[in-house]
């Protein structure tokens, strides 16, 4: 039974365009002279799939319940020169942030980065044409029409990264819930136990004339980078951020040592990636309210008050809120903004070029044609039809694939299989 509550950042959907439509075989018919000529329509177009941004999506859960989405096939021609009505194009919308993979090469697609972007992932197959369109000076009848482009399902990996000017990180129970509660409208579950945040939390901070969107990260365990306790599942969100803001319970009343606890949660962001340990850090030094916070926040600017800025501050009645603000903010401002992830190819799935082949040989020593042109004959040919094995020969020549099969090595006699097709060479 799937949890309603439990954020989902990674899933594997199926994915699919619309077929196109089959193209009519007809004839004009009068009353006392039957099949005239020609008349068949075109089919209409296959529907393409779409992902579009959503800002006010959070995680992709509504896939887990949900993970194939096919778009309207393209109707078939009609008589008369009717067409075929195209299908509906169908848009899947998702969170910012979310990675498109392609499942069995990994490569990225897209990165659906800004809201209302979209993307064009599958394109629908062409409608075939109707028996109209083979009709030559020596051909008036032909009786036979073009099957619609058939389209494949495609597995696609979603990936949801947290897209953040500042990400709020530290061991759990520190208080980083609360501090993004207080400085923007974000509301997210806080409790006086560990792991409360199971799930990233934005909310949009405002300074004066500055904004920024602000990420609570779920609690940092020792072990993290290996995936221990919420490891991979959150550190992945740091990625998109441009600085840390780095949570520290000074009050040490959990039995920890604050600088032993800074030390550890930085060890594992760079054990995790380089990007994440060279992302520029402030400090916030919370639970100053607590007794012996003081002296401890002493300590703690003795080691690292050189090399960091830190600010005392108190999560639960806003102490310190305006200091840190105003430091996030001045970091902020010598930042670059956040960029979307290089992808590894602009890549759209549609069916292949009506031109395309390769040849090769297979263990039997028959040589087998395929690629778009031949998935485009095997729409176009009826081989009970002359006619329609006459104009099949005549695209094998006038495509050059008689003359690559000659390349290859292909002599008469030999066997030779285009689709469903299957012949002995004859020159």
């Amino acid at each position: 039974m799937i949890d309603k509550n439990q954020f989902t950042d990674k899933v594997r959907i199926t994915i699919k365009a619309g077929s196109g439509g089959d193209g009519m075989n007809s004839f004009k018919a009068y009353k006392g002279k039957p099949a005239c000529g020609p008349d068949g329509g075109d089919g209409g177009r296959g529907g393409n799939v779409y992902f579009v941004g959503d800002k006010d999506m959070n995680d992709l859960l509504s896939f887990r319940f949900k993970n194939k989405y096919v778009a309207e096939d393209g109707k078939g021609g009609g008589t008369q020169l009717c067409t075929g009505k195209s299908g509906e194009d169908l848009y899947i919308r998702m969170p910012l942030g979310t990675l498109v993979k392609d499942y069995e090469t990994g490569k990225v697609l897209c990165d659906i980065f800004h809201d209302g972007e979209t993307k064009l992932m599958a394109r629908g197959g062409r409608g075939g044409k109707g028996n109209v369109h083979f009709a030559t000076s020596k051909r008036h009848a032909p009786n036979f029409a073009q099957k619609g482009e058939k389209t494949e399902q495609h597995v696609v990996l979603l990936e949801l990264k947290v897209i953040a000017d500042v990400g709020l990180v530290g061991f759990p129970n520190v208080g980083k819930s609360t501090l993004l509660s207080k400085i923007s409208a974000a509301r997210p579950k806080i409790a006086n136990y560990h792991f409360t945040t199971l799930s990233p939390n934005l909310g949009v901070v405002r300074y004066y004339d500055d904004s920024f969107v602000a990420a609570d990260i779920p609690g940092l365990i020792e072990g993290a980078a290996e995936g221990a306790g919420l490891g991979h599942s959150f550190l992945k969100h740091i990625e998109r951020t441009r600085m840390l803001c780095h949570v520290v319970d000074i009050s040490g009343v959990e039995g920890r040592d604050p600088v032993d606890d800074f030390k550890k949660i930085n060890e594992e962001l760079a054990s995790y990636s380089e990007t994440l340990a060279s992302l520029p850090q402030v400090i916030a030094c919370n639970k100053m309210d607590v007794f012996g916070a003081e002296e401890n926040y002493k300590k703690f600017v003795k080691k690292y008050g050189k090399k960091y800025r830190i600010f005392p501050i108190s999560a639960v009645d806003g102490g310190g809120k305006d200091e840190l603000l105003k430091g996030l903010v001045e970091v902020l401002r010598e930042l670059p903004p956040v960029e979307p992830v290089p992808v590894d190819e602009d890549y759209t799935y549609e069916v292949a070029s009506d031109t395309e082949f390769e040849i090769f040989r297979d263990d039997d020593g028959v040589f087998v044609v395929e690629g778009g042109l031949v998935d485009m004959l095997c729409r176009n040919v009826v081989l009970s039809d002359p006619d329609s094995m006459a104009y099949f020969q005549k695209v094998l020549r006038d495509q050059g694939v008689i003359k690559a099969l000659q390349k290859a090595g292909c002599k008469e006699g030999d066997t030779v299989e285009v689709g469903d097709v299957e012949f002995d060479f004859v020159l």
